[in-house]
């Protein structure tokens, strides 16, 4: 019998090359993380907010020693049912879009959206070029999440939200409709408020408006009004020393100026396109 020489087999491992990254990170250097914040009134309660949050952020970036930071994108007196005021926020996906950052944090899905439909549809536009966003409330992180499901389920939360506290301000005005209750714009020429916080006269602006009346009556054209007001050096309701026919117009066809109110002129069907309609 021929006798059979085994040969003695040798393995050689061959050590990994490259490190395991985290998603959304280039391999060898740090992850560029931003963070984004909003608050939606100009309260001094909200903006109180709006400034610890972004403390906050820069703290919580400057000592992770893994991340460096991409900035902090803020808007503050913005809505979040729509996306098209909010500047910092389009500048954020803007600066994703470029590749110069791989992670966003924010508070809560109500801060970066309550309109479903928009937030989803960022979010998925983000996760195709590699950028994660991370709901620290909710403790959601759109790079390892395996189902839409509870982001889908957040964002339909906060959109409900939305729409409940928009139901209850029109509640709100109805009532104060019934009740013969009039609002007046701050910035009204000729009105102000008194130490109450009741309408008031301003007599000095009440002054230029019977002039206004009396010119436009004498038969002088909106153009004529404005050169005269320029003239006497007579400044608007914005401290502007320049006038404009529109503005002089809205003043004679404001029905204030005699004693009346008319409301609900305008309404707003969509709580997210924010657009009135006559």
């Amino acid at each position: 019998m021929e006798q059979t020489v085994q040969q003695e087999r040798r393995i050689h491992v061959i050590p990994a090359t490259k490190q395991a990254t985290a998603p959304g990170r280039a391999s060898g250097r740090k992850q560029r993380v931003a963070a984004y914040c909003r608050v939606s009134t100009d309260s001094e309660e909200q903006l109180t907010s709006y400034t610890a949050q972004k403390a906050y952020y820069t703290q919580k970036i400057g000592e992770n020693p893994d991340w460096e930071m991409a900035g902090i994108f803020a808007d503050k007196g913005i809505t979040g049912t729509s996306m098209k005021k909010r500047v910092e926020f389009k500048k954020m996906i803007a600066a994703c879009k470029r590749g110069r950052i791989d992670l966003i944090l924010v508070k809560s899905v109500s801060r970066f959206g309550r309109n479903t439909e928009e937030t989803l549809k960022i979010a998925r536009k983000l996760k195709k070029i590699n950028v994660g966003v991370v709901f620290e409330k909710e403790n959601l992180d759109t790079r390892t999440m395996q189902s839409e499901m509870m982001l889908t389920f957040f964002c339909a939360f906060s959109q409900s939200e939305s729409e409940s506290m928009s139901a209850n301000i029109k509640w709100g005005n109805t009532k104060a409709f019934e009740q013969g209750k009039v609002r007046i714009s701050p910035t009204m020429y000729g009105f102000t408020r008194n130490i109450d916080g009741e309408i008031a006269i301003d007599e000095l602006q009440a002054e230029v408006i019977r002039m206004i009346y009396h010119d436009y009556l004498d038969g002088m054209s909106l153009g004529g009004i404005k050169k005269k007001l320029e003239k006497m050096g007579k400044k608007t309701a914005f401290g502007r020393d320049t006038w404009n026919t529109a503005v002089i117009n809205g003043i004679l066809s404001n029905e204030k100026y005699m004693g009346d109110a008319l409301l609900q002129k305008t309404y707003t069907p969509n709580i997210f396109d924010h657009r009135s309609k006559v």
